[in-house]
This record gives structure tokens, sequence and C-alpha cells, in this order.
């Protein structure tokens, strides 16, 4: 599966996980300033504490803590429906024109709504120095000014989201002791390489937020910030607290309940993986995005196939939703999904192909996913002629959008060369095989990591490991699916061509660990899933 979503596709799916739970006003504690909230007919909304004093009336101020609220929890459309409210109560209130500009940027997916962004601020006042002026205090000049730099001037995203994170910084060593200005800079940090993880960049984000989660342990934008800066299998046991918390900290933000498994998935835990997406799912009542696409993924490391295809059909009929952004939506996390389905179940001739639509001329990186998933059932359907077709397919991808990241060009090469080596291997030349994996692991690891499950769908390392071992050579199978295993932890394949090899390597008990780890993985496993006997019994030979 991949993470990088279209923009307006990630916010669209988190607006519909929050639209009808977070529409209306609510009572908050913890918002500080020493204003009186009313109270509400309606179950308050449990979103986390903050404590973020302005200048504003008691009811502006209320619709604004919402606001932030959701904001920190990524529920981008009602965070712009609070902000608005704010602003109908009190016009003058600069800080409710803040946050809404500020729900036009997400800084972890890579977007940003600048003409949207705009629109709002010339609604408060139409040049630069009128809104400023409009500022009641300096503290709130200062916030206003951290947005007019965002969505100022002519210069490319990247410089401004560069200078912007440049002003959150000096608004944070203004202020230390500012929990806003804290977590606002630390989210800017993790946008700062347009997208794509910088570890030493995510390492300065994490301390940052690390260190609020510790003193603010319902505060949403801690948690949250904190496991997007460690989401990956280095990093991850890193934010198993927060990921254990956060789902506490804002029970009714459908984003946060799904954002715990950005560890889960990371650390290999795959009933944890399940129900957090469940939850997720539970909350919006439709089988739409991010939280969908894992919850399928988690469902084939458990072995259960048929209920991954359940919710695959039910990506079907939102993928046929009349709403367009619910249609897209869907659409992509199919596009991504499918594939993903077909490498763990290796069914050549699935019915659930027919559910990827062409999306070739579509932009980004997802139109390439479909014919990865028709190339691989190609593969296992022994159809050389299809498969070639549609790797030809991914090749004039890559020639056609050469103006996309390097990083997105870089995932369908490898994604290519994994394949071509699939081809190789299928048609006897397994030593050529074997050294186009080698290469396309290189380029894979030389690459920013993703977060979630493998964006490159059947990961070379992996292909290469089971190669190996076919060839009679578990030694140095061993070592590339110890290398997999790293990058993926708990992947079902992984550890089945690991015990395999250690089984062929005569280490009686380090098979059965991994035969073990398998069968634990799969205690729910349909009863006919592959292998699921295999590792049931090799999990019952190790040693007393």
């Amino acid at each position: 599966m991949i993470h990088r979503i279209p923009t307006t596709l990630a916010s669209a799916a988190v607006i519909l996980l929050a639209a009808a739970m977070l529409a209306a006003p609510a009572t908050l504690r913890g918002q500080g300033g020493g204003h009186a909230h009313p109270a509400s007919a309606e179950p308050a909304p449990r979103l986390g504490e903050i404590a973020f004093p302005t200048s504003a009336s008691p009811a502006a101020h209320a619709a604004f803590v919402r606001g932030v609220l959701l904001l920190h929890n990524f529920h981008y459309g009602p965070a712009a429906a609070a902000f608005r409210e704010a602003q109908q109560i009190e016009p003058g209130d600069v800080m409710s024109y803040w946050g809404e500009a500020l729900t036009y940027t997400h800084p972890v997916w890579n977007e940003q709504d600048t003409a949207a962004a705009r629109a709002v601020l010339a609604r408060l006042a139409p040049t630069r120095e009128a809104r400023l002026a409009k500022a009641r205090t300096p503290r709130e000049r200062a916030w206003l000014e951290t947005v007019e730099i965002l969505y100022g001037g002519d210069t490319p995203k990247a410089a401004r989201d560069t200078a912007y994170s440049a002003a959150l910084a000096r608004l944070h060593a203004d202020q230390p002791g500012d929990v806003e200005a804290a977590s606002f800079y630390a989210l800017s940090l993790l946008g700062l390489n347009q997208g794509d993880r910088d570890v030493p960049t995510y390492q300065r984000a994490y301390a940052l937020a690390d260190s609020l989660f510790r003193a603010h342990p319902r505060h949403p934008g801690a948690a949250h910030y904190l496991i997007h800066a460690v989401d990956d299998p280095e990093h991850a046991p890193l934010g198993l607290p927060a990921a254990r918390a956060y789902s506490g900290i804002a029970p009714s933000a459908g984003h946060a309940l799904h954002m715990t498994s950005h560890i889960f998935v990371a650390m290999g835990m795959w009933d944890d993986v399940v129900r957090a997406n469940e939850e997720s799912l539970a909350s919006s009542k439709r089988a739409v995005g991010h939280s969908a696409q894992w919850l399928v993924y988690g469902l084939l490391q458990q072995g259960r196939r048929r209920e991954a295809v359940r919710w695959l059909d039910s990506m079907a009929v939102e993928a046929a939703s009349p709403a367009p952004r619910v249609r897209s939506d869907s659409r992509y996390h199919l596009a991504v999904t499918v594939p993903a389905y077909v490498a763990d179940t290796r069914q050549g001739d699935t019915p659930v192909l027919r559910l990827m639509g062409d999306t070739m001329t579509a932009r980004g990186l997802w139109p390439a996913y479909p014919d990865v998933g028709r190339a691989l059932a190609a593969i296992e359907r022994g159809d050389r002629v299809a498969a070639d077709s549609f790797v030809a397919r991914l090749a004039r991808f890559r020639a056609e959008n050469a103006g996309l990241r390097a990083s997105t060009l870089g995932l369908v090469e490898v994604m290519e060369k994994t394949l071509r080596a699939m081809l190789l291997r299928d048609a006897g030349e397994r030593e050529r095989a074997v050294a186009l994996l080698r290469d396309a692991a290189a380029q894979e690891a030389a690459l920013p990591m993703d977060f979630g499950p493998p964006a490159t769908i059947k990961p070379p390392r992996e292909v290469a490991g089971e190669v190996l071992l076919a060839m009679g050579r578990p030694a140095e199978a061993r070592t590339e699916l110890n290398l997999a295993l790293a990058r993926t932890p708990g992947r079902g394949a992984v550890l089945l061509a690991l015990a395999r090899t250690e089984k062929a390597l005569g280490n009686r008990d380090a098979a059965a660990r991994h035969y073990a780890h398998l069968a634990a993985n799969w205690h729910r496993a349909d009863a006919d899933w592959p292998h699921l006997a295999e590792a049931r019994a090799g999990a019952a030979g190790a040693r007393p």
C-alpha cells in the first residue's frame, strides 16, 4: 500500500470520517484563558485537551479551541467549519482566520491548497499589513504572521514551508512554555522534506513531541506528531506508548483511531492493526480511505482472506458513490489494496482484480498500481505475455511522468524491476533474477522509508530470498530474508520463507521460532489459508 495520497484525497477521507460526529459545538476541557463554555445538548466529542488562550469572547473561543483540536487530529474539514463558526461569532478574531487558513496545509501528506488559504486570509483583510494590524495582542500577531509566511509571496512551496517552520521555531524560542507553539513547530518539521521521511529532521520532531507528550499526556497533537515521527520499523518502538494512548486521548476522531496502527504495522502487531482500523471505520460507517486499506492488509497478515474480500467489496461499493471525493478516494485505495491482496494470496485468477479500474490517466503515483496487481496475477497464472505487457506499461508510466518526485518514480522502478526479475525466475534465468532483485533492493533501501505496509507491494529482498531458497542456497536466502524482515516486521511471506530456510540449514529451533511467530499471527486464519498446517506443525517442532 502506498501512502503518497493525491491532493484532496487524504483530506477527503478524514472529512468523511469526521463530519457527522464532529460538526456540532461541544463542551471541551482544558482550554485555558479563563473562558466559560456553554453547555451543549449534544454529547461532547472527545478530541483531547489543550490550553490555547486568546482574546476572543468565550463563545468564539470555544469554537476556536474545537477547531484547533480537530486540526491536531487532522480532521481538516470539520476544523475549518469550527473556525468559520468562531468568525461568525466574532469577526474580528484573527486567530480563527489563522486556524482556518492552516486547515489547507497538510505537511505529512505534502498537500497545500494555497489559493484556498489565501482566500481565507483575504476575508480578514485585503493585505498582509491590514491583517496583522487587526491582531489584538503581540502573541496573536506572531501566530498570524506564521501563516502569512506560509502562504505569502511567489516562492515555491518548499521554500515557504521552510520559512514557516523557521517562524514557528522563533515563536517556540520566544515562548518555550507555549505548548501550541511547540506542537505546531514539531508538525512543520515533518513537512520540511515535502512528504518524504528525512530521519534527522523526523528525530528532531520526535524529541519535541515526546517532551510534550510526557508533560501533557492528553494533548492530541503531542501523541499524533510523535507517532508520525517514528512510524518506521527502526524507530517504531519509541512510539508505542503514544500509540497505546492516542485512541483514548481522541476517541471521537476517526483518524486518531487509525493513527495508532502506524506504529502497530511498523512492529508487525497484526491484532492491534486490525482492531485499530475496525474502530476507525466503525466511527465513519463507511469503507473508505486509509483505514480500509490498512485493515485489509492486516487481515491478510492474519490469514483472514474471506474477511479481506468482504472489505474489498465494500470499498468497491464506495468507489461507485455519486459523491466525487468518496468515489475518487475509494478508487485510489482499491488501486493500492488489490495488488497487495494478490501478492499475499498469490491468486492469479482472483475475482477481486475486477475491482480495479484503469487509472493510467490519473495523476500521481497511484495509477501505476493496477498494473502492478495485474502483472503479479499474470505471473501467478503463468501468463508471460500479459505480465510483459503490464510491466511495459510501468516503464511507459515512468517515461510519461518524468516530472514526478524522484522518490515516486523510484518506487515505480523498484516494482518494475521486481516484476521483471520474477519473469526471469520463471524463465529459468534465476541468476539474472537474483542480480536484478538485489539491484532493486538497494534502490529501495536508498529511497525515503515510507510508513505502513510495503510501498513496493512485493518487496524485492523478499523475492530474492524465496528465489535463493529455491536455488538451494539457503545461507544467502537467510541474509536477504533477515533484511526483508527488518524492513517489514512480522510479514507472513517473509516469516514462512525464513522458517523454511532455517529448516533447510538444519536449524530446527530457529525454524520452529519462525513457524511459531507465523502460527501466532494466523491464530484467526481461515481454515484453508495456505501453509497454515505447515506453520502449526513447524511451531510444534522446537526442542523442549
